[in-house]
């Protein structure tokens, strides 16, 4: 027995758990109506995947969830498993017994399982059809559903056919590779378009490929004469700046010692004795001091602005040369018009395609196009930058003015200190008390330190210009690195003889303008010829991928064409010879339910007309036809009952109908046995003497399948072995009730 167990939760009128064990080749489910045993059947059809809730009779998935009574509240679920035996291993899995589960939320979300994890409802499709069961396929016959065999159409009766055949696993084979031929060519349509797409800009690309060669020469140039430039200007600066660290750092050690002694000598020279004449000299001292660091911060600030003018009057000059250079980059009004046409057919073009990856291209392309454009017009941009640095350049000379007028006024206020300290000086050497050791000692003092100070004012109007040389080379290293890229840094492999760090600053001045030069000279040709040459790679590379994607697409199409055909005709082999079988055991059904007569199952051409479609509209001719016709093939039901002229379906009664159903549903479960079947009430229309050849056909079926019969009938239910009944009661709930027959008996007897 492969249908082993049903478990049933919550689903439509089982409130409660119920279980359905399945020990015996036929088991029948029977009840009042309106007990709710057809919810037994339809509870198969959810576990198995049935999608669609009217085959369950619901129109949504929440009505087939308790709905609640007076005495029980509604559910939030409903679930369903089914234990199926797998020791002979007729499903593709590795486990001799599969759980599977399905369960239904009131918000309508379904859940998959296979032996307790969660899958996908393709998963539980393919597993099934591998052993040839599914949702609503021959097997499961609901209340009313035995005539539905005859009442549909010749391509219905085909496709029910190829499901009770087992032919179902071609079929999702061939929808899955039609799927696949129907993406892959559109893929290709894709693919094609793209290369359309790229096209344009692929060709801009190569006219700019072909400048970027002429400015490779001018590349290499500036290339070394950048090494060598910065070559020797790191190494200039490098050690000029170390040199005149080190020589402040000893002059400010030096000026220390000379203050602390020199404060030391005062204070000695104040104890050895008091005067008029030596709280003068202290004074005097002190003012000059202050005299002379204020002249020194001044001529600190002015070195500052000095360099800031420096830096701006050369930026100012470059930038002039620029806007000399850019002078000659005219742009016609025609080119102009020519590029607002051009833009507006691009995006007219890419608003009417609806894929994403066409309209990204179009903007990229028209955002290149404005940038090229833009370059051409940075005439006025770079002038109003110069205006803005000469502006600034003319602010900082006038704080340069006024700091000059204050340097003057702090020079006169020194060379006042001085003569004042001088004549002070000179007084005290007449004086009684000139040989005194104190006052020689602070005379000396005060002399070195005041040459010490000045050597350090020297020295800091040095080491600001090299540290303002350091940083334009900082500013100079960033922009070669951002015109030649990582090759800025081959500099620090350059070897240079001579003696560099002693050479004239005005060769490298020299060199500089030769930089300038060199650099507007590359402007001209463009600029930014790494990243178009990037883009070029990237966008020929894509294009060479896409055309071996081509290749690789046709390639996949002529394989699934070959696929395709290959189920085709196995699908064709395997359904000629099952409908010649099926018809041979339909005829002996149908004569032993009539007692004589004859039935067969004829395949049938049917022309199928398609309308064409608008795009293939455009390349009809007058005289082509509005439509095409396509040859599909179906299946016809002829019948023959006894001592009547009746041959056509349409002419049966509905009685003879029934029987006829039931023989055409048995005769397919014999040439093709599914693992069980599910018999909903097929038998209600039956008098006694046929529902008694309906038990013998149901004994010889239960041979080779397993049968659960849902009956009214007291013939089919004598031949089951297990009965379950089905109640209800007050609380509109239903419940379960077994009996083993064969036990039953014993018992009796």
């Amino acid at each position: 027995m492969y249908l082993k167990h049903l478990s049933i939760n919550g689903f439509k009128s089982f409130a409660k758990k119920g279980e359905l064990e399945f020990s015996s080749a036929i088991t029948a489910i029977v009840g009042p109506n309106g007990s709710g045993k057809s919810n037994v059947a339809e509870s198969f059809r959810f576990v198995l995947g049935e999608q669609s809730p009217s085959r369950m009779r619901g129109k949504k998935g929440e009505d087939l969830i308790w709905g609640g009574s007076d005495s029980l509240a509604r559910g939030n679920r409903a679930s369903v498993a089914v234990t199926l035996d797998n020791e002979k291993h007729v499903f593709p899995v590795d486990f001799d017994e599969i759980v599977l589960e399905r369960v239904v939320h009131r918000d309508g979300a379904n859940e998959y399982l296979i032996n307790g994890s969660q899958v996908r409802l393709k998963d539980v499709q393919e597993l099934l059809a591998a052993a040839n069961i599914g949702p609503s396929g021959h097997h499961i016959i609901s209340q009313g559903e035995a005539d539905r065999i005859l009442s549909a159409s010749p391509k219905e009766r085909r496709e029910m056919i190829e499901d009770a055949l087992g032919l179902k696993v071609y079929q999702f084979k061939k929808t899955e590779a039609v799927r696949k031929l129907d993406k892959t060519r559109e893929n290709i349509d894709k693919v094609d378009s793209l290369r359309r797409e790229v096209a344009p800009h692929l060709r801009f690309l190569e006219k700019q490929m072909k400048k970027i060669e002429r400015a490779v020469e001018l590349r290499d140039q500036l290339r070394h004469l950048y090494a060598e430039y910065l070559k020797r200007e790191d190494t200039y600066l490098a050690y000029h700046q170390d040199r005149l660290e080190g020589e402040r750092n000893n002059l400010k050690k030096e000026l220390e010692t000379k203050e602390s002694a020199l404060t030391n000598a005062k204070a000695v020279l104040a104890k050895e004795g008091s005067g008029e004449n030596r709280t003068e000299l202290i004074e005097a001292e002190n003012t000059l001091t202050i005299a002379r660091r204020t002249k020194q911060d001044i001529v600190r600030a002015v070195a500052t602005l000095e360099g800031q003018l420096s830096f701006l009057e050369r930026r100012i000059r470059a930038a002039r040369d620029r806007s000399t250079a850019d002078d000659k980059l005219q742009i016609p009004y025609g080119e102009l018009d020519k590029l607002v046409t051009s833009l507006e057919w691009e995006v007219q073009k890419a608003v009417k395609n609806d894929d994403v990856s066409v309209l990204r291209r179009a903007m990229t392309d028209v955002v290149h196009t404005l940038r090229q454009f833009l370059s051409k017009a940075s005439l006025q941009g770079e002038r109003s930058s110069i205006v803005e640095e000469e502006r600034e350049y003319e602010d900082l000379t006038g704080k340069k003015n006024e700091l000059d007028k204050q340097l003057a006024t702090a020079s006169q206020d020194e060379i006042q200190a001085e003569e004042q300290h001088r004549a002070i000086r000179t007084k005290i050497e007449n004086s009684e008390n000139e040989g005194r050791a104190a006052e020689r000692e602070v005379f000396r003092l005060g002399a070195e330190k005041r040459e010490c100070e000045n050597v350090l004012v020297r020295l800091e109007y040095e080491y600001n210009a090299i540290v303002r040389d350091r940083d334009e080379f900082k500013r100079e290293l960033q922009e070669a690195v951002i015109l030649i890229g990582r090759n800025a840094a081959d500099y620090f492999k350059l070897e240079i003889t001579g003696d560099i760090v002693n050479e004239d600053r005005a060769r490298q001045i020299e060199r500089r303008r030769e930089l300038e030069k060199l650099k507007i000279r590359l402007e001209e040709q463009g600029g930014g010829g790494e990243e178009i040459e990037k883009e070029y790679t990237a966008v020929k590379e894509r294009d060479d991928f896409l055309i071996r994607e081509v290749a690789d697409l046709k390639l996949s199409v002529e394989k699934l064409e070959q696929l395709i055909a290959e189920l085709n005709a196995e699908l064709n082999e395997r359904f000629s010879a099952g409908i010649d079988k099926i018809s041979l055991e339909f005829n002996k059904f149908f004569a032993l339910m009539f007692g004589g007569g004859a039935a067969e199952l004829n395949k049938v051409k049917m022309a199928q007309r398609r309308r064409v479609t608008l795009a293939e509209e455009e390349l009809l001719t007058e005289e082509s036809p509005e439509t095409e016709e396509k040859t599909e093939e179906g299946i016809e039901i002829g019948v023959k009952l006894p001592n009547k002229r009746v041959k056509g379906l349409d002419m049966l009664s509905g009685g003879e109908r029934a029987l006829t159903s039931i023989a055409l549903i048995f005769a397919m479960s014999q040439v093709n046995p599914p693992l069980f079947i599910i018999l909903d009430e097929t038998d209600a229309a039956l008098d006694e003497a046929n529902s008694r050849r309906y038990g013998d056909m149901i004994e010889a079926l239960s041979k080779r399948s397993q049968l659960i019969l849902i009956t009214h009938n007291r013939e089919t239910m004598s031949r089951a072995g297990i009965l379950y009944g089905v109640t209800m009661g007050g609380d509109g709930v239903s419940k379960l009730l077994s009996v083993r027959l064969d036990q039953a008996l014993a018992v009796a007897k």
